[in-house]
């Protein structure tokens, strides 16, 4: 039997580490292309629901680097992880519970401040645990990928035959799943010289790779804000049913799994940031233009670019340039900054949205173009300093 490589068939660590990235894509899964139908059913307009999707972008700033501060000082990635997973399936539930626009911001935040900062500290926990095993990231993390389609579809398939202000019951039971997949992770051991220096913490933002990296991953993930806040509500107001919204999802997420599992070989990291910009400015400039159905998953396709090869390039890129003990907090400012920008980008694409429509879709254009400037500064610096 072949065996795919970078992932282990025994429930060793590579398993677990992929069960745990389908539990929380799941989450992800349903939460991100329906969530906004609930929060329509609780009576808020597109601007409140635009600033109810910020919410996560936000707390972030806070919730993440306490997390990782703890996780780096501590040694306890998996431990911070387990916490956070519990505490998340909690306050979604309350969120759950929320009622009127106030409470649900409140709830919501809550939960936000808790599940934000598992996604980073996932990461560096799976690529220091992989690189200590020889197994390379993408083959494992595109298993969260697949299950973010499972979600989805099982949402889609909810919204076309269940009211849609119980929709957050099923996110608050993956949540649940995403707990308990947590508390199987493996402890990820700490070689000698990796010990935590506060004094290093923000000596890379004095590094130009470093810092035009997150300007460029946070410009072209950030464009995504309309698709992510207002294509199902757009597209279900054309009529589309629930299982061709999720349908759509998925042929993004399906081409963004194949790139993952063909991560070995794939072009240098800061290539992927550029053609990751070159694909959102593609996809936007034409969803602007309220495209047809039968164009549709053409568009989706260059999910694998616009998402996929922008998140394996920046990841890549802050892995390399972080000190030695410092992995969660690097990957959690590269987190710090995608949640600024797409909270500022979320906020406005509501305006955006209930002023323009579609035609908002312009202006994510022009941040993905952006953003591919900055990635052609860090091609450009990384190429100097090979030399």
């Amino acid at each position: 039997m072949i065996r795919p490589k970078g992932f282990d068939l025994s429930f060793g660590f590579s398993a677990r580490l992929a069960v745990f990235y389908a539990a929380i894509f799941v989450v992800v899964g349903i939460q991100l292309p329906f969530f906004p139908l609930w929060l329509t059913a609780k009576g808020l307009d597109a601007q409140a629901v635009g600033v109810v999707l910020a919410v996560p972008m936000l707390v972030r700033l806070a919730a993440i680097p306490l997390a990782a501060g703890i996780a780096d000082r501590a040694d306890a990635l998996r431990a911070t992880i387990v916490a956070l997973a519990a505490l998340t399936a909690a306050t979604y539930a309350l969120v759950g519970w929320s009622e009127g626009f106030m409470m649900i911001l409140i709830m919501f935040a809550l939960g936000s401040a808790a599940f934000t900062p598992i996604m980073p500290l996932a990461e560096a926990y799976a690529l220091k645990g992989l690189d200590a095993r020889g197994r390379i990231y993408g083959p494992v993390r595109l298993w969260g990928s697949a299950s973010f389609i499972v979600g989805t579809f099982a949402a889609g398939f909810a919204a076309d035959w269940m009211a849609h202000r119980h929709l957050i019951w099923l996110v608050v039971g993956a949540t649940v799943l995403n707990a308990v997949a947590a508390n199987a992770l493996e402890p990820v051991a700490t070689a000698p010289h990796e010990t935590y220096m506060p004094g290093r913490r923000f000596a890379l933002w004095r590094d130009p790779i470093f810092v035009a990296t997150l300007a460029a991953a946070g410009l072209i993930q950030a464009s995504h804000a309309v698709y992510y806040g207002f294509s199902a509500l757009q597209w279900r107001g054309e009529g589309y049913g629930g299982v061709t919204i999720a349908a759509l999802w998925s042929i993004g997420v399906v081409a963004e799994i194949l790139l993952f599992a063909a991560q070995a070989r794939l072009p240098s990291p800061s290539i992927l940031l550029i053609a990751g910009a070159a694909g959102a400015v593609i996809r936007w400039m034409a969803m602007a233009f309220d495209p047809p159905a039968a164009v549709l998953p053409a568009l989706q396709v260059l999910h694998a670019l616009s998402f996929g090869a922008t998140h394996l390039g920046a990841l890549a890129l802050v892995a390399q340039r972080a000190p030695a003990g410092q992995g969660a907090s690097a990957q959690g400012q590269l987190s710090i900054v995608l949640g600024l920008t797409m909270a500022a980008a979320m906020g406005l694409s509501g305006v955006l949205y209930a002023r323009y429509g579609g035609l908002s879709y312009l202006a994510m254009a022009l941040a993905a173009a952006a953003g591919g400037a900055c990635a052609a500064v860090v091609a450009n610096r990384t190429r100097r300093d090979a030399v």
